[in-house]
Order: structure tokens, then C-alpha cells, then sequence
């Protein structure tokens, strides 16, 4: 699980590593997100989930969820308005402190992941997603991955659109 996340970041990071600042803030059009945005939801979303997942392990009830396909996630046919909380900021980016928030984000929720006890049943507590139900605490963290592989493919799109 943590080889996948860390397989999708690089690849993530691979994929921006050419693009100047001046680019980093370019947008195809108003309804569309610059690579600047899409790095800050990736780095929102990731510390929004990390959270979530500390209070589930810790306040959370047992219960038993199905897993889920996550793989409909990296599905980019299908539009979704991201919620208020990771929604990216409307200011210009910088591309290094977007890409040292990554860092940060990934490096807080490693530092989680790794404080837990080696008994820890990831699956038997749950939280909603607004998209597809509840997952278990697993699901939401393989989630981090499957979302960035979504995000790799706009981030493609993107620079196809502007350079």
C-alpha cells in the first residue's frame, strides 16, 4: 500500500518536474484547473484524509464495509466538483512550496501510518465518501493513490492544453 503511494507521487512529481513557474498558474480556461491547483488539491485532499483517518482509528466505531472498486476513481469521464474543505486555492502557486507541501502531506501521513501498532486492523472502522460510500480506513488511504492517478492523468491533460 505505501509502495503504490509512493510509485503514484513520483510519477506525479515526474510529471511536473519540467514545467517552469510561469507555467505552473496557466489554465486552459476558466472551468479548468492550472497544474498549480491540482497540486494543491492533491496536497489538501491528502492531509484532509490523513486526519480523518487518525479519528476514525481512535474515536471510530467497528463496523464491517464491503470494499470498494476504487479504480472508478481514476476514471476521468466522470466529472466531480471537488468538496469546499479541498477544493484548490484561487492564488497563484508557487511550484516549490507546492511541491514541499507534498512532501510534508506524504511525510505526515507516513509518520502516522508507521506510529501505529502492528495489530491495527485497518478494515474494521469506516467513513463515508461523498462518492462512493463508506470505506474502511485501508480504502481511505489506498484512496490517496488511486485520487493522485486521477490527478496524474489531468495534469497531463493539462500541459497538452498549455505548452
Amino acid at each position: 500500500m505505501i509502495a503504490a503511494l509512493q510509485s503514484i507521487r513520483e510519477e506525479v512529481l515526474n510529471e511536473i518536474s519540467d514545467i517552469p513557474q510561469e507555467s505552473i498558474n496557466e489554465r486552459e480556461n476558466e472551468e479548468k484547473w492550472s497544474i498549480g491547483q491540482v497540486l494543491d488539491h492533491l496536497q489538501r485532499t491528502e492531509r484532509v484524509v490523513t486526519q480523518s483517518v487518525k479519528y476514525i482509528l481512535t474515536k471510530g466505531k467497528e463496523c464491517e464495509v464491503t470494499d470498494k472498486p476504487l479504480e472508478i476513481i481514476v476514471d476521468r469521464s466522470r466529472k466531480v466538483t471537488a468538496p469546499e474543505n479541498i477544493a484548490p486555492t484561487n492564488e497563484p502557486v508557487d511550484k516549490l512550496k507546492a511541491i514541499t507541501l507534498l512532501e510534508e502531506s506524504r511525510r505526515d501521513l507516513l509518520n502516522f501510518l508507521e506510529t501505529l501498532p502492528e495489530d491495527t486492523n485497518l478494515k474494521n472502522k469506516a467513513m463515508k465518501h461523498p462518492f462512493v460510500g463508506d470505506l474502511s480506513t485501508q480504502q481511505w488511504i489506498e484512496f490517496i493513490g488511486y485520487h493522485e492517478r486521477r490527478h496524474l492523468y489531468q495534469l497531463r491533460e493539462i500541459k497538452e492544453a498549455i505548452l
